[in-house]
């Protein structure tokens, strides 16, 4: 068994046995007699307290406590004893110090003192060391394993599905090149790439969803989910895209929009119950210090039945009020301020809207029988607006050829894909939920690059 974490000793009784805590040194400060070093190991957001009386040192540790500062790394040996201080139930009554790692103060970039995010960016290997970036990897973590708990429970199995791909699932385009081909000696030629002499044999990139591999495996192990990397090559600058970003994709066969609703909504109720319950000092972190009424939200949501309302009344709602930065029309695509409006406004909570026009939408959507609308749904909360897209899928194969040449898409590039229609077809339904976008919900953390370890952006791909 590894030796214990700061979590673990701080929920221990304290009774004198001997300890060895080890850390990074948040804070020291000194009396006349007394050095007090707060240590931090990221196992929760609480430092332990380690105190050292002068007068009953062993020989050189004074020497050793003068070279410490903020983010030094240690292994100090002691006392779990209970603390006199309020807010700590123990403290280590420390005899023994072994710095294996100096942080020199006039070198080390993080002293003791608020940091702007845009600066912490700039050192990203170092920003886990804040209170911050180590409640967020915290949340993150437990999002994580939520998110497998719930479909696990729910007899979902967990896919796979590939980083590299030919299909462009979304029909947007905005996809990564995956190539071995030299690229700058083709282009200074004036030839055209030849993609059958390329790795793969012809033109692949990253995906930007596992959505269609995981159609396929649903129609034969009933439900199933990703949870992994997805990739867009879009140009956008703005606090709520990355380039590269993690995906929840279930699916599940003979599920109609319908039976998609109720999975969205227990899904999400169980990620922020989850989270309300086991991660309460992170969030009074994030409540108290980034954005105030956090925890009041996710109870909100977590508590209330969504509603529903069609995309066509939902535009209407939206056309009464004369404040919008984008006037709505009934085949606009619904902006987030919007979206915020349905939720915080009209619904005053979660609302699922539904129905949307087909041409706002991806191929691969039902068609309503208006031939109009499809059957797709997004999931909008307050303070955020949209956190989950999803639909039923078109599982009628000449309606769906129709829809990939609408969409301008070359029908070679999906035959297995319409494979799914021809062969023992059923209703299916599925969505996704941006783990990054779920992150920065739950947290208020206001730029997505802050919510994962090492942003890909564009012109952004240090460390």
């Amino acid at each position: 068994m590894l030796f214990p974490l700061i979590k673990e000793l701080l929920e221990y009784t304290p009774d004198s046995k001997e300890v060895m805590v080890r850390g990074w040194v948040r804070t020291k400060r000194e009396t006349k007699n007394l050095v007090f070093v707060e240590l931090s190991d990221g196992s929760c957001f609480s430092n332990i307290q380690c105190t050292f009386d002068l007068e009953k040192t062993e020989p050189g540790l004074e020497k050793d406590l003068a070279r410490l500062s903020t983010g030094a790394a240690v292994i100090i040996r002691g006392k779990l004893v209970p603390s006199p201080a309020s807010g700590q139930k123990v403290e280590v009554l420390s005899f023994g110090i072994e710095i294996t790692g100096e942080a020199p103060a006039d070198t080390y970039p993080l002293q003791k003192k608020r940091h702007s995010m845009e600066f912490l960016r700039e050192i990203a290997h170092l920003r886990p060391r804040t209170n911050t970036f180590g409640a967020v990897t915290r949340i993150r973590n437990r999002l994580a394993f939520a998110i497998h708990e719930f479909f696990q429970k729910h007899h979902f199995l967990y896919l796979n599905t590939p980083i590299i791909t030919t299909s462009d699932a979304e029909g947007a385009g905005e996809m990564f090149q995956v190539t071995t081909l030299d690229i700058a000696s083709i282009a200074k030629s004036g030839k055209e790439p030849d993609y059958t002499k390329d790795f793969f044999g012809q033109w692949a990139g990253l995906t930007v969803t596992g959505q269609l591999e995981a159609e396929a495996y649903a129609q034969a192990l009933s439900r199933v989910y990703t949870f992994g990397p997805t990739f867009r090559a879009e140009n956008s600058n703005t606090v709520r895209h990355l380039s590269e970003f993690w995906m929840i994709e279930p699916e599940v066969a003979f599920a109609r929009l319908e039976d998609n609703m109720i999975l969205a909504e227990e899904f999400l109720k169980y990620l922020f119950k989850t989270i309300l319950k086991e991660c309460k000092e992170d969030l009074e972190f994030f409540d108290n210090h980034i954005e105030k009424g956090i925890i009041e939200t996710l109870q909100l949501v977590a508590s209330a039945k969504f509603s529903h309302i069609t995309y066509t009344d939902a535009i209407k709602e939206l056309e009464k009020n004369t404040s919008f930065e984008f006037k709505p029309f009934w085949g606009c695509d619904i902006q987030t301020e919007h979206e915020k409006f349905l939720a915080e406004k009209i619904a005053k909570g979660p609302v699922i809207v539904t129905d949307y026009p087909k041409e706002i939408k991806a191929f691969y959507m039902k068609l309503n029988e208006d031939g109009k609308t499809v059957r797709a749904m997004d999931v909008l909360v307050p303070r955020l607006g949209e956190i989950i897209g999803g639909s039923e899928r078109e599982d009628d194969l000449s309606k769906l050829e129709a829809r990939i040449k609408e969409a301008g898409l070359q029908k070679e590039h999906y035959s297995w894909y319409l494979d799914l229609r021809r062969f023992g077809t059923v209703p299916h339904s599925g969505f996704g939920l941006g783990f990054e976008r779920l992150i920065q919900y739950v947290t208020g953390m206001i730029n997505i690059r802050d919510v994962i370890p090492f942003p890909r952006a564009p012109g952004q791909a240090a460390f």
